[in-house]
C-alpha cells in the first residue's frame, strides 16, 4: 500500500498531486471548498471535475470559477451525465458563460480523465471527493489499477453523530445518494481518509472570521462571496436573514481539504466502515478499514486557518 506522508506546513516538500472530483452547484460548500484549496500552495491540481449529474452546469461553475481567480492552467472535466439534471441554484452566476471560451482545457469525458490522470501521473496522487460518487466508481470499473496509485479522501458518512452534531449518526447525503458508488469505492483496496458528519458537520464561520471573508478584496473571497449571494437567494425555505451577512452555512468540504494536508486539529481513527442499503455508515470489524476524522481537537484554529488561506492574509 502507497503511504502518503503529510505534508501539512511543509512547503519544501514537493507538491502533492491532487483532483477534485465535487458536486459542486448544490451546497455551497463545494464553491468554498474549491477556493480553499486554490489557496493550498502545498498541492498540485492536476484536474477539477463535477460529479453527480448536472454536467454541464457543473463545468460552467468550476471554469468561470478557476478563470474569475486567475487559474486556466488547472484542467476541468465533465462528468457523467447521471442522477440529477439541469441546473442549481448558482446558475445566475454563470448565465451568459459559454464552456467553449475557457482559456484552459476542457475533458469531455471526466472519467477516463481521471483514469488517466492518475495512471500517467509520476507519483501517487490524491482524490479529493466532495459529493455522491458516481464518476469515481466508473472509474474503478473502467481501470482498477488506479487504487494502486491514488489514495482517497472524501467527504462521506455519519458514524457516531449526525447533521449539526446530533447526537445520533444520520444517513449522510454524499453516501445515500448513491449506495452503490460509494460501496465500490469504499471496497476498492486504496487508502481511503474521510470526513463524516462527526466533524464536518458543525465547520462554519461566523462573526469577524466570516467578516473577513465576507469584505475581502482579492478575486476568490469575491467569487465565494458571489456565488454565497445567489445561493441564497435561492434557497426558499431559508430563515437566517444573518446568511450571507454574517454567518456561512455549514462548510462540510473544506474539512476534506484539510485532510488532504494532513491531520492538525482533528482526532482520526482507523475503524471499520460498512454501508448499508439506506446510506447508513455503520462501524463494523469486518468491513474495510479506513481513517476518519471522529472529533475536532482545535476547530478554532482550523477557522482561523481557512480565513486566512481565503483572503490571503492575517488579521
Amino acid at each position: 500500500m502507497v503511504l502518503f506522508p503529510p505534508i501539512f506546513a511543509t512547503p519544501a516538500a514537493k507538491k502533492m498531486p491532487v483532483i477534485l472530483d465535487t458536486d459542486i452547484g448544490d451546497d455551497i460548500d463545494d464553491t468554498w471548498a474549491l477556493g480553499f484549496l486554490l489557496k493550498c500552495p502545498e498541492v498540485d491540481i492536476r484536474l477539477v471535475v463535477g460529479d453527480h449529474g448536472k454536467n454541464i452546469y457543473r463545468a460552467r461553475l468550476l471554469a468561470k470559477f478557476l478563470e474569475a481567480v486567475g487559474r486556466t492552467d488547472i484542467p476541468v472535466a465533465i462528468g457523467l451525465d447521471a442522477n440529477l439534471k439541469g441546473e442549481g441554484p448558482q446558475a445566475e452566476w454563470v448565465r451568459g458563460y459559454n464552456l467553449n471560451d475557457y482559456p484552459g482545457r476542457i475533458y469531455p469525458d471526466g472519467v477516463r480523465a481521471i483514469v488517466d490522470i492518475i495512471m500517467a501521473s509520476d507519483g501517487p496522487v490524491t482524490l479529493i471527493a466532495i459529493g455522491p460518487l458516481p464518476n469515481i466508481a466508473a472509474a474503478l470499473e473502467l481501470e482498477p489499477r488506479i487504487a494502486r496509485q491514488a489514495r482517497f479522501i472524501g467527504m462521506h458518512g455519519s458514524l457516531r453523530r449526525g447533521y449539526g452534531g446530533a447526537l445520533s449518526a444520520a444517513a449522510e447525503y454524499n453516501v445515500k445518494e448513491d449506495v452503490g458508488s460509494c460501496r465500490r469505492v469504499f471496497e476498492a483496496g486504496w487508502p481511503i481518509t474521510i470526513t463524516p458528519l462527526d466533524t464536518c458537520g458543525v465547520m462554519d464561520l461566523s462573526g469577524k472570521l466570516y467578516r473577513r471573508v465576507r469584505d475581502a478584496q482579492g478575486p476568490l473571497a469575491r467569487a465565494i462571496i458571489e456565488n454565497y449571494q445567489i445561493w441564497c437567494r435561492r434557497q426558499p425555505t431559508l430563515q437566517a436573514p444573518e446568511m450571507p451577512r454574517d454567518r456561512s452555512t455549514i462548510l462540510f468540504d473544506t474539512v476534506a481539504v484539510l485532510l488532504a494536508l494532513g491531520r492538525p486539529w482533528l482526532k482520526v481513527e482507523e475503524l471499520g466502515v460498512r454501508v448499508t442499503d439506506k446510506g447508513y455508515t455503520i462501524l463494523d470489524d469486518q468491513a474495510p478499514r479506513m481513517l476518519a476524522a471522529t472529533g475536532w481537537q482545535d476547530i478554532d484554529s482550523f477557522r482561523r486557518f481557512l480565513v486566512d488561506r481565503l483572503t490571503g492574509q492575517k488579521p
